[in-house]
């Protein structure tokens, strides 16, 4: 294991991030959302950066883009090249690291990326590499989620019991505008921003704390971590539990983001 606070970091995000497939489905409208969002057009060229399971690179292609996509997670690559060889799509997918991605300067008119590159421990190292690789007047443009709605509220309240390493960006930050804005600063003009709901079912805010303590990411990590301490598992399945049950309506979780658009200078 290496002795570098990000490495060892990433590590666990790849390992803990390899169990997300089945939250695969209530992310794919959200992906087209994003797609229509970023005004992407046939023949050209896109990355979609944090890929996950391909919904935005597919859903991208299908759209006639020439699309590559990178994800830190290798289960998740194989998942989005069965995803595009059903869609009938050509994509290059490759295992990578948002913050050294493995292309060319101004190789994209587009860069992409859905939930993805906002995990990244340095904000400023992932932004800066996406716009590397950006052409000068393409477009960046990324689904984040914002700290006020539930699901940056959620990221808080994981954070409270196992806070971050020392110098990771808090996720959620990347869904304020006014901080977007900054990180962004005078590298683009041209900056919009959108925002949309994903639903998520469940049949009680029990049903969706358990599935989310298997397949989401930094809460695997959470319960893993907390599994000889039972009393502060418990404690800690309370308060999310009755954090869930406040926003808990007709059997579904509404998952607010916000979708940023940029054009490069």
């Amino acid at each position: 294991m290496s002795d570098d606070p990000h490495a060892q970091f990433k590590a666990a995000q790849r390992e803990g991030w390899a169990l997300f497939l089945p939250l695969e489905a209530v992310t794919t409208i959200p992906a087209a959302a994003l797609v229509k969002h970023a005004r992407v057009r046939a023949q050209q060229t896109v990355l979609d950066v944090g890929c996950g399971t391909g919904v935005v690179a597919v859903t991208a292609a299908r759209a006639g883009a020439r699309v590559r996509a990178l994800d830190l997670s290798p289960v998740l690559v194989e998942q989005a090249k069965k995803n595009a060889s059903l869609a009938g799509v050509e994509i290059e997918f490759k295992e990578g690291d948002v913050e050294a991605i493995p292309h060319g300067d101004a190789s994209f008119d587009v860069v992409l990326s859905q939930f993805g590159h906002m995990f990244a421990p340095r904000a400023e190292v992932a932004l800066a590499e996406m716009l590397r690789v950006l052409k000068p007047g393409g477009t960046i443009a990324f689904s984040t989620w914002p700290p006020e709605h539930f699901v940056g509220q959620m990221f808080a309240l994981v954070g409270k019991h196992v806070p971050p390493p020392p110098g990771v960006s808090p996720p959620p930050q990347w869904g304020d505008p006014n901080i977007v804005r900054q990180r962004l600063g005078d590298a683009v003009t041209d900056v919009f921003f959108d925002r949309g709901v994903m639903t998520f079912p469940a049949l009680s805010p029990q049903h969706y704390r358990k599935g989310i303590e298997e397949t989401l990411g930094p809460v695997v990590k959470l319960v893993a971590s907390l599994q000889s301490e039972p009393q502060r598992l418990a404690a800690f399945r309370a308060e999310m539990d009755g954090f869930l049950a406040r926003h808990f309506e007709e059997n579904a979780l509404r998952q607010h983001f916000l979708m940023t658009r940029a054009a490069k200078r």
